[in-house]
């Protein structure tokens, strides 16, 4: 039999004391190649390990090879290599020790919440527009696709800043006309359409931006953010309904409590609760 090898084997010897410390050794050095790799992802250090890797080879080769001549070589490069080591890779070895000292290694970073950020530069933006009578229409998708409406407008892609927000909605610059649209924590697109509401509740002082995100608001579970261009007031629309003369501290509290209080819910639930709220959402249809 091809395995009767087993049988004879005496597997005693692997429950051994030896064994374990082997084993915990070669875990940190496997630890720690993982945290160099790590901290080189991304810059120029991890062309340089390339170098190094072909060196290597050639330095396998020359001794199968039996290439007298480049081995010479190859060994005097590797005799000097340590110290230049020290020298190319100084910004990223100080880097690693800043991240040992600090406890990045043997911890997780506190993450901060892109909801949070996703309120804080919205609050600002909106302050500021408001104060300057910038009009603005921000819409934020929520359970509802808005993908029809991501189409008409132009693509952006950008994390989230209150001073891209600003840009976009300064008068007479391309983007300024239609609507922001911000999904998955991302400024998706500038510019896009919405339908506008038929509602003949809507006061006749209220201009385009407000009937738009009203109507997003009665075919979506969308959040619309307005400021008005005339008088600078801000305005929010969910559930076809609109939210007036609101500052930016209303816009932060209901925010806050859409926005990431739900996200931190999401967070502490655990996979089977989403998967489960997911099909009861899809079977509703809410």
């Amino acid at each position: 039999m091809p395995f009767d090898f087993l049988s004879d084997f005496d597997w005693s010897q692997l429950l051994t004391l030896r064994t374990g410390i082997n084993i915990v050794d070669i875990m940190i050095v496997a630890f720690f190649i993982y945290q160099l790799i790590k901290i080189v992802r991304g810059t120029r250090a991890i062309e340089l390990l390339k170098g190094i890797g072909v060196i290597l080879l050639l330095k396998l080769f020359s001794v199968l090879l039996q290439l007298h001549t480049t081995e010479f070589i190859v060994d005097f490069v590797i005799q000097w290599s340590a110290l230049a080591l020290i020298i190319i890779f100084q910004p990223e070895l100080r880097r690693g020790l800043e991240h040992l000292g600090r406890g990045y290694l043997f911890g997780r970073r506190k993450k901060s919440n892109p909801s949070e950020i996703v309120v804080s530069n919205l609050a600002t933006a909106i302050q500021y527009m408001s104060k300057r009578r910038i009009g603005a229409l921000i819409s934020i998708e929520m359970e509802s696709g808005l993908d029809e409406y991501i189409k008409t407008g132009i693509k952006i892609g950008a994390d989230i800043s209150s001073e891209l927000l600003i840009n976009i909605f300064i008068p007479n610059t391309p983007l300024h006309d239609g609507a922001v649209i911000i999904k998955d924590f991302k400024i998706v697109t500038a510019a896009s359409y919405l339908p506008l509401s038929e509602s003949p509740a809507i006061p006749k002082k209220l201009g385009t931006r407000h009937r738009a995100a009203i109507g997003l608001s009665e075919v979506t579970d969308a959040i619309t953010v307005i400021v008005s261009e005339e008088t600078g007031e801000i305005s929010l629309a969910r559930g076809g309904n609109l939210i007036t003369e609101m500052d930016s501290n209303d816009v932060i509290d209901y925010l806050n409590k859409e926005l990431v209080m739900s996200t931190k819910e999401k967070e502490t639930q655990g996979p089977i609760q989403q998967i489960i709220e997911a099909v009861r959402k899809g079977v509703s249809g809410k």
